[in-house]
């Protein structure tokens, strides 16, 4: 247990540290991590996780370690216990890294704010983090992967299960980019819908 607890640990600490750009940006990260690299979680299961993770309080990527976490201990086969702890153990992991890099900010910012390298360098990661939220959309749209027999051929599926559930995103996007709908009122009505259509 104390092997996979440190694994969760040291796998979501580095995905806090090299994080830039909120919950959205790290969904990819974690997606990597979680369902390639350790081969924790199937594609599905990590979709699942995610769109929990969106309709819970809380930032995303930090609500998708916890529930991540818990997880990987269930699916393991260790108890409720012990899955808890792996959701505390990948939380904290995910949020220590920014709590030691905002506390020396705070340190260095007064003395260093107005220096051009520091202002250049924040300009030059906008663009890295819209990049990261945009592959983050992309990830959870499609799942993308190669033919084994003809790795030159990319194979390109559907996470979304049938064309309702495109529709449902389309009028959730226009509501929110023209109507200026908040997050809140878009989730409970895709619930409430959802519900009525599966």
């Amino acid at each position: 247990m104390l092997g996979l607890l440190w694994q969760l640990f040291s796998t979501f600490f580095v995905i806090g540290l090299f994080n830039f750009g909120g919950g959205a940006a790290m969904l990819s990260l974690i997606q990597n991590q979680v369902v390639h690299a350790h081969q924790w979680l199937t594609e599905a299961e990590f979709t699942d996780i995610v769109a929990i993770s969106q309709s819970t309080p809380g930032p995303v990527g930090i609500n998708c370690a916890t529930y991540v976490g818990f997880e990987v201990f269930h699916e393991a086969g260790y108890g409720s216990l012990a899955s808890i702890l792996g959701s505390a153990a990948s939380t904290f992991a995910i949020v220590l890294p920014s709590f030691i890099v905002f506390y020396a900010i705070i340190k260095i910012f007064d003395k260093f704010h107005t220096h051009p390298v520091f202002a250049g360098t924040m300009s030059a990661l906008k663009p890295a983090v819209a990049g990261m939220i945009a592959a983050a959309a992309l990830i959870l749209t499609f799942n993308i992967g190669f033919d084994a027999g003809h790795p030159n051929i990319t194979i390109i599926r559907e996470n979304f299960p049938d064309w309702t559930s495109w529709a449902l995103f389309a009028v959730a996007f226009l509501l929110s980019y023209t109507k200026k709908v908040g997050p809140i009122p878009l989730l409970l009505a895709a619930g409430a819908i959802g519900l009525m259509i599966y």
